[in-house]
């Protein structure tokens, strides 16, 4: 049996194990796309955080719990007749052959910026009126906002170069600042909004995913400050009653061990 022979044979026994669970075993066969959608969001941030950490098996883990709720979902639709796995399948593969026409066509991209826009000209083309429509509207802010400027880029609303981008971020937080001294709250939201934004933009002309440089500096300061908490615990001290003084020469200390 060739490998592909035994990708389709699994993916087949995958869909005859979905085909039983949700004939024979009780909570299979109550839940609802409603009921699973928080699920699948969990296993999306779940695989999101492998990825993070370089944990390739636990990668290919979550991908199959994915995989999983893809064909639950198709099993679902395929009980009241609006769609099946066949369905899903035929419309991605459709769908990638009518975005690539620089692959399966004569258009001609050499760029991925060039592949992007044309991306983006081929959905207005298939009835979108807005090239945002595209952002989902339940996306964290911050991934939403990263998405808005890659689409707003593609159709050509951006800038030339990273420098002025920079010197924008600068501008935000200048304002930002002066906002703050005349302590106008409801502009300080706004202008600490413009901060963010525009920092998430240079991000996207230096080549880094906001999202995830953000999250691997969550991780960093939850490791530091654990290893903090340890140190200081195993020393008999109590940590609410160090001076800030004190908490740094702990938190240098797991900045050197971390290091």
């Amino acid at each position: 049996m060739t490998q592909r022979e035994m990708q389709l044979k699994a993916f087949g026994d995958l869909l005859d194990i979905m085909d039983e669970l949700r004939e024979k075993c009780p909570w299979d066969r109550k839940q609802t796309m409603e009921s699973l959608r928080h699920l699948t969001i969990e296993e999306t941030y779940e695989l999101a955080d492998a990825i993070l950490d370089k944990d390739y098996q636990e990668v290919s883990k979550e991908l199959g719990d994915l995989m999983l709720h893809i064909v639950f979902y198709a099993k679902i639709g395929s009980e009241s007749n609006d769609f099946n796995i066949l369905d899903v399948i035929k419309g991605i593969n459709q769908k990638l052959i009518d975005r690539h026409p620089h692959v399966f066509g004569d258009v001609v991209a050499e760029t991925d910026e060039e592949v992007a826009k044309n991306w983006e000209q081929l959905k207005l083309k298939e009835g979108k009126k807005s090239i945002l429509e595209g952002v989902p509207k339940s996306l964290p802010a911050l991934v939403k906002a990263s998405r808005i400027q890659d689409k707003a880029a593609s159709a050509g609303f951006d800038w030339d170069r990273s420098e002025q981008v920079f010197e924008k971020v600068q501008e935000e937080i200048e304002e930002l600042y002066t906002e703050v001294q005349k302590k106008d709250t409801s502009k300080i939201e706004a202008e600490f909004g413009d901060v963010l934004f525009s920092l998430i933009n240079y991000a996207r002309f230096i080549d880094v995913d906001p999202e995830s440089a953000l999250e691997r500096t969550n991780k960093k300061f939850i490791k530091r400050f654990q290893y903090l908490e340890k140190e200081v615990s195993r020393e008999g001290k109590d940590l609410r009653k160090l001076s800030l003084e004190e908490m740094d020469v702990y938190w240098d200390r797991s900045k050197a061990y971390f290091k």
